[in-house]
């Protein structure tokens, strides 16, 4: 239309009876005219590609190509570098630039992307102030005192003239547009509105590359995220099945009581803690109790039993890997490390880990960071170590079987756990726990333990610990059928072994046998005669009539004391 309405203010000279003089000076004005108007079609055409190609435009490497192949036809221009301003508000750095092998081999300082450049320099001062192209000489601007540092590099590639440009977005200026030529007055100002229009363009496409990338990071971040979710979504799952899932640890044991100061002092704390006790003691109960106490008990405690993986697999569950690193890696999966991050990893049966691994794990100690198998960068984790062990390390760094400098990073704070047959008054108390836990979960309405049965279960010796403990309560409950357990079912004696026993003894008469019974029971409940869990209880006998055969049978205080 525009084209139209100025054609129509061209004057017919043909049919106008004019001097030479006037005809000649209308002949002109309708040239010019129709050369400004020959320029407007040919940027309105520029302007609407370089549009349709914009609007396409999802990456760098389609922008590069908008720039290099559209405006190369509209401008002659020898080299490109489009620059944003950085958060600070104080610097400017590359975001694209004519990337020639020439270009990124040649030495000198260039504008890279990894470089950042101060925006208090005269150039970036002029073209933020004005709303037009500028064109600036090289070499008038190299005398001036705030020349910018890198402006060198493009005069001794042969550069005379720099076109910038201002790109802008709502929030306002956003980056610079450099055009660079070897010719001097290179481009006329007819073309800096149609160069104006272009930065403007250029300027949307950058925010929509921009907004892309935050995209694609923002969805990295997702399925990362979603990754990590699904693997504590399964991970708790398979704690919720776990038989060990109340959160009391049972018993009221001088001995209890020490581990339960140990886990007070050390639970808010960061410090690594090792867990020794024999297998069966409750070891991951106090690992649970002591992270539970701690600042990160709203994290997840992610165990994993060095045992039970196999050694190949070893390094993948404890740091992850990378699709395609070895055979069966079908997808990415992140390790224990990660899964724990911010909160508690267990490391149950530390000692039965592999000596090429146990290398790794030291690493990730001391650095706080891991490499997953085929990663090419590595990982910071913030994880909190607790691990546990029935092993004698030490005997076992003698052995050359695990190294003395994982094991003296992990026994920064040892909680030895009792065994059970050291706490026999916690006995009853445990008893009471699994027939309640054990009745709900069969359907049975056992309530109680008989006298007789408990008498059984304290001076039985306990190899398993708490949770032979618990299995033979269970196996009890199941072949009751009233509400009352009256028979524990213990495992019965290798009937040679018990020959061999008989063969070996002194025969003794019944009034020796008696007094070393007794001496066993009180040994057993370190010396506490009357009461829950007492020697007159397990015996069956009131503690008056104890009291008389201690006497009768001259035992005293140290023969009880000397084990």
């Amino acid at each position: 239309m525009e084209s139209k309405s100025n054609l129509s203010g061209l004057r017919n000279i043909k049919h106008t009876h004019l001097d030479p003089n006037e005809a000649s000076a209308l002949e002109k004005e309708n040239t010019l005219l129709l050369k400004k108007l020959k320029q407007k079609e040919i940027e309105s055409a520029a302007l609407l590609s370089l549009s349709n190609s914009i609007a396409s435009i999802r990456n760098k490497i389609d922008l590069f190509d908008v720039i290099d192949q559209k405006l190369k036809k509209l401008f002659d221009f020898d080299d490109f570098v489009i620059c944003l301003i950085n958060d600070d508000e104080e610097t400017h750095s590359a975001f694209i630039y004519n990337q020639k092998e020439d270009f990124l081999k040649t030495a000198g300082i260039a504008p890279k992307a990894s470089e950042k450049y101060t925006l208090d320099d005269g150039m970036c001062r002029a073209m933020i102030s004005s709303e037009k192209p500028i064109v600036f000489n090289v070499e008038e601007v190299l005398a001036w005192a705030d020349a910018p540092a890198w402006l060198g590099f493009w005069h001794n590639k042969g550069i005379k003239e720099m076109i910038g440009l201002k790109m802008v977005d709502r929030s306002g200026c956003i980056g610079f547009f450099y055009l660079y030529t070897k010719n001097a007055n290179s481009l006329s100002n007819i073309y800096f509105d149609l160069l104006h229009g272009i930065s403007l363009q250029i300027s949307i496409a950058i925010s929509n590359i921009l907004a892309n990338e935050k995209i694609e990071q923002q969805l990295i971040e997702i399925n990362e995220y979603k990754q990590k979710l699904e693997e504590e979504k399964s991970y708790l799952q398979e704690e919720i099945q776990h038989k060990y899932n109340h959160t009391e640890i049972i018993g009221q044991s001088e001995s209890l009581k020490s581990v339960f100061q140990l886990i007070d002092a050390v639970a808010a704390t960061d410090s690594t803690v090792l867990i020794i006790g024999e297998t069966g003691t409750g070891k991951e109960l106090i690992a649970r109790a002591i992270h539970n106490s701690s600042l990160r008990y709203n994290e997840l405690m992610v165990k994993i039993n060095c045992a039970a993986i196999p050694p190949n697999l070893a390094e993948s569950e404890l740091f992850g890997h990378e699709k395609g690193s070895f055979t069966g890696a079908t997808e990415r999966r992140i390790g224990k490390f990660e899964l724990a991050h911010n909160g508690t990893l267990f490391l149950d049966e530390i000692g039965e880990l592999p000596l090429d691994l146990q290398v790794k794990l030291l690493r990730a100690l001391q650095e706080k960071e891991i490499e997953r198998i085929g990663g090419k960068g590595v990982i910071k984790t913030n994880v909190r170590i607790i691990a546990a062990t029935n092993r004698n390390l030490l005997k076992e760094v003698e052995k050359g079987n695990f190294r003395s400098d994982l094991y003296y990073r992990l026994n920064v704070f040892p909680i030895s756990i009792p065994p059970l047959r050291d706490r026999l008054d916690d006995i009853p108390h445990l008893a009471a726990f699994f027939i309640e836990r054990i009745s709900k979960k069969t359907g049975r309405q056992v309530n109680t333990i008989s006298k007789s049965a408990l008498n059984k279960l304290m001076l039985y010796p306990w190899p398993g610990n708490v949770r032979e403990l618990e299995h033979l309560i269970e196996r009890s409950l199941l072949l009751t059928s009233g509400n009352i357990l009256k028979e524990i079912h213990l495992p019965k004696i290798d009937r040679n072994e018990a020959i061999n026993n008989i063969d070996e003894e002194k025969i003794k008469s019944i009034h020796e046998n008696e007094r070393d019974h007794i001496l066993s029971i009180l040994k057993r409940c370190n010396g506490k005669i009357s009461g829950i869990g007492g020697a007159a209880e397990i015996l069956n006998i009131p503690a008056t009539t104890l009291n008389s055969k201690i006497k009768k049978f001259k035992i005293k205080r140290e023969h009880i004391l000397n084990k």
